[in-house]
């Protein structure tokens, strides 16, 4: 039976892979790797095999995810070769585009990108979705309903690819809690208390806006009274630097979007 196979064992596979367990997935999982060590864990995984044979692998999808690196992914598409079959393709690499990829694999072959999050694991995931043009609605309705699986999905126009995956990062959230425990560490909170004062920070202020109706500048306006406490560390912050920073890590991350999509 022809079902979902994943060309790549590294970190997001095994994040997706915990997130469709999560989920109960019931569909047919196989994964590939060219380093047998990679596929150890997973065998101990219900419902997932492995699969050593990079022709084998590919003979037994329907959808075909590609998991490897950027620099990685043209030397695979030129091993695994021309496919005869309707196939959908999803590739997880970033930066690289639906041009690059388009024909490699044969004209029977149907493209998409797929950015997901390792948040994924946890089902609490977000992937972007693009897909190429004259993509079959059957198979679209395929590409969603798997990635939706472990969280919320988003179609978005492939031109806006890059500039959405350097700005979803869980990273992102995970080098502000970093940052921001540290900092509180120097003003003599202990690591736990001051883990638990910037998770709070972040996390509840986030779940507040997403789940309620106010709108950002509104409760950025409430938690930050004039005069106080909170609206001088805005301040300041924004004073140091703070947006500048932001615009920078934002820059550099389309920069390496871009050198992505010229190794492809």
């Amino acid at each position: 039976m022809k079902g979902t196979v994943f060309l790549g064992a590294g970190r997001i596979t095994r994040a997706l892979l915990a997130g469709l367990q999560r989920s109960r997935y019931r569909g047919s999982v196989v994964v590939h790797d060219r380093h047998p060590q990679k596929l150890r864990p997973l065998k101990k995984l219900p419902g997932v095999s492995t699969e050593g044979s990079l022709g084998r692998a590919v003979a037994r999808a329907k959808l075909l995810v590609i998991a490897v690196r950027p620099d990685s992914i043209k030397a695979l598409l030129r091993e695994i070769g021309r496919i005869d079959r309707p196939l959908i393709a999803v590739s997880l690499a970033a930066g690289v585009p639906l041009a690059n990829l388009r024909n490699t694999l044969g004209g029977r072959v149907h493209w998409a990108r797929a950015m997901p999050s390792p948040v994924c694991r946890s089902g609490r995931g977000l992937t972007a979705l693009a897909f190429d043009r004259n993509f079959p609605a059957a198979a679209k309705l395929e590409v969603k309903t798997l990635f939706a699986n472990v969280g919320k999905i988003i179609e978005i126009p492939e031109g806006k690819f890059d500039a959405f995956t350097v700005t979803y990062s869980c990273s992102h959230g995970y080098h502000s809690l970093a940052t921001l425990a540290s900092e509180a560490g120097k003003l003599g909170l202990d690591r736990k208390t001051a883990l638990i004062a910037a998770a709070h920070a972040l996390a509840d202020g986030i779940v507040a806006w997403r789940e309620g109706s106010s709108t950002l500048e509104k409760l950025l306006g409430e938690a930050a009274t004039p005069g106080g406490i909170a609206a001088a560390t805005q301040k300041a912050a924004h004073r140091a630097g703070y947006h500048r920073a932001v615009a920078a890590g934002l820059a550099a991350g389309m920069k390496q979007a871009q050198r992505n999509a010229r190794q492809a």
